[in-house]
């Protein structure tokens, strides 16, 4: 899986030093009620559709987006319904990065899930209980942005606000 080029430009620059880059997270669901989900090339975990925000991109715009590049299918941003911070990520090359993750709760417009770029192994519409194994922060964002009725999720002092 290719890195954007301003990513790879910047590597130039601080090798594998820790990065700090901005991410968003689509949580899309169609008019069933399903959910998008998209099993990564990188580590084969099933996650919510996302990916790094290109220079001066608007988040809502790259979620969107992302959606598009990732399965084909077309969304529009209802809600900013997180912010959150993963922990450092290794990755096999060395390269040490940590994100600010924007999830969004989107709606599915258009477009059939497939499998559009190189970042994913599968893509697939999921039934709230017939999920497939995820990982915790993948939960918590299917969460947020489900239960969320506005104003964002976010943590202060170790907790769940508000």
């Amino acid at each position: 899986m290719a890195i954007p080029p301003f990513l790879a430009e910047l590597r130039t620059f601080v090798g594998n030093h820790p990065l700090w880059l901005s991410a968003v997270a689509a949580v899309v669901v169609d008019d069933r009620q399903r959910v998008l989900l998209a099993r990564r090339a990188d580590d084969g975990r099933w996650a919510s559709v996302g990916g790094i925000l290109d220079p001066g991109e608007q988040p809502a715009d790259g979620v969107v987006r992302e959606c598009q590049e990732e399965t084909g299918v077309v969304v529009v941003p209802e809600l900013l319904a997180s912010a959150t911070v993963t922990p450092p990520i290794s990755y096999p090359n060395g390269d040490v990065t940590q994100y600010l993750v924007l999830t969004f709760r989107c709606r599915a417009v258009g477009g059939e899930a497939r499998v559009n770029d190189d970042e994913s192994l599968e893509v697939g519409w999921f039934a709230l209980d017939e999920l497939p194994p995820m990982i915790d922060s993948e939960h918590d964002r299917l969460r947020h942005a489900l239960e969320c009725k506005g104003p964002a999720v976010f943590t202060l002092d170790g907790r769940e606000h508000p």
